[in-house]
């Protein structure tokens, strides 16, 4: 009993608060769709808030805000403050998800990445082609090619979770694969087409922090009190060199080091060593304090044991889920409906472009460009997926929320191109969740 008590941390204890409140949340976080149904109450609250309460909602997300610290000040409603600061946190999270795939993941393996990345450009080409073929490129409106192309990933893996064994492992790593390339370009987009006049003072400042932060992981200096700061100087710099923010949290997150400083068999030798010491050791207090500090250095290397990408992301991976994505869908879902006509919204230019480009552009050009990889030898379907597969899994990434959401406040002013296209999002949401979900279902599961 006492040893399995060693193995107990505090959040799974029989105490009242772990027991009442945090392992019945942490029960929840481990469900595959519980990320992405927490987006949906996000969602929906939105829209009931915007709907019901709308001048509450809009004076709540209109709020200014003055933050100031030291010589840097910042004027921001609490939207933009979400948009911009919240989400940088969150790009982070992706930019460390994209940078463990490239060294140790599917992404790792060119063989492996080829197809999915494959498919991944015709999921971006498809749905702007599309776009611009029902809105065109003149004019506001033809700013909005990019919101089709973005593939949300905690939606995406929650409807194929609910598959469970009738959707091969394979499919579901075609889908996260072809979703993190998906990110990618997404970010290169919002990095080359959504991006402000440039202040190159301030991109010389985000710049040079950023090789600050490249230079101290070569010489191998772990500690976040020294990060933190850069970091927050590289955001800010980021913020006003008129490219968007969040483009520091992905460059940061590619830059977290992705290995860890000790291999697991130095920790494993050197822990043997210092418990072998501890275990001689005597129980006066002098012996005690030696005992301690020899715990605390043994506590420093199993915690270098671990990469610091596993362990940062680890702990706010969490947040960034459950919190800050959430958070910005309740501050970014809200469409007033009343003057607006939904079927005038869906057949709207922008409504319409947004929608089929995703479901049609997605299916279509997911679907082609693999079938063309794979006709020419540049990869093949991972082991117990078929083309029936494919045509699933292209619809569920048509599901579009998160990015697609960020990127209608990137392309639009005009509120009613932003409640159109919000509703294209919505409309292909529904849609390519229930098609998405019926053709996976029709696939017999194997035996």
């Amino acid at each position: 009993m006492a040893d399995e008590q060693l193995h107990v941390t505090w959040a799974r204890s029989d105490r009242f608060v772990p027991r009442a409140f945090v392992s019945p949340l942490l029960r929840f976080a481990q469900i595959e769709a519980s990320s992405g149904l927490v987006l949906v109450v996000a969602a929906a609250a939105a829209l009931v808030w915007a709907n019901l309460f709308p001048d509450s909602y809009a004076q709540v997300f209109t709020t200014p805000f003055l933050l100031e610290f030291g010589p840097f000040q910042l004027e921001e409603d609490f939207q933009h403050l979400i948009n911009d600061g919240l989400m940088a946190i969150f790009f982070f999270v992706v930019g460390m998800e994209i940078k463990r795939e490239l060294v140790a993941g599917e992404l790792a393996d060119p063989r492996k990445a080829a197809l999915p990345a494959f498919g991944a450009l015709g999921g971006m080409i498809g749905p702007a082609l599309i776009y611009i073929l029902i809105a065109g490129t003149v004019g506001e409106a033809g700013r909005g090619w990019g919101i089709p192309m973005a593939t949300d990933i905690a939606f995406a893996v929650g409807v194929i979770s609910l598959l469970g064994r009738r959707v091969p492992d394979g499919a579901k790593l075609f889908l996260l694969t072809l979703a993190i390339a998906d990110d990618i370009g997404a970010i290169v987009v919002i990095a080359i087409f959504y991006t402000a006049d440039l202040n190159m003072l301030w991109l010389g400042v985000a710049v040079a922090g950023l090789l600050i932060t490249w230079g101290a992981n070569r010489v191998r200096i772990r500690s976040l009190t020294f990060y933190l700061p850069v970091a927050f100087v590289v955001w800010f710099a980021t913020l006003e060199s008129g490219v968007h923010a969040t483009l520091a949290g992905v460059a940061l997150g590619l830059l977290t080091p992705a290995r860890p400083f000790y291999a697991l068999t130095e920790f494993h030798r050197a822990s043997r060593q210092l418990i072998g010491r501890i275990e001689r050791e005597d129980d006066d207090v002098i012996e005690r304090q030696r005992a301690d500090h020899q715990l605390l250095t043994l506590s420093d290397m199993a915690r270098e044991s671990v990469a610091p990408l596993a362990r940062i992301e680890h702990r706010i991976g969490v947040w960034s889920s459950y919190a800050i994505v959430p958070l910005f869908a309740l501050a970014n879902a809200g469409i007033n409906l009343s003057g607006i006509s939904i079927g005038e919204a869906v057949t709207s230019p922008v409504g319409l472009g947004v929608a089929l480009g995703l479901i049609l552009g997605k299916l279509v050009g997911i679907t082609l460009f693999t079938l063309v990889a794979l006709r020419t030898r540049l990869g093949r379907l991972p082991t117990g997926m078929t083309n029936h597969h494919l045509v699933g899994v292209s619809l569920l990434a048509a599901i579009g929320f998160t990015v697609a959401l960020f990127i209608v406040g990137l392309a639009f002013s005009d509120q009613v191109l932003v409640a159109e296209a919000k509703v294209g999002i919505f409309a292909a949401w529904i849609l390519a969740g229930i098609l998405g979900y019926g053709v996976l279902r029709l696939v017999p599961p194997k035996r």
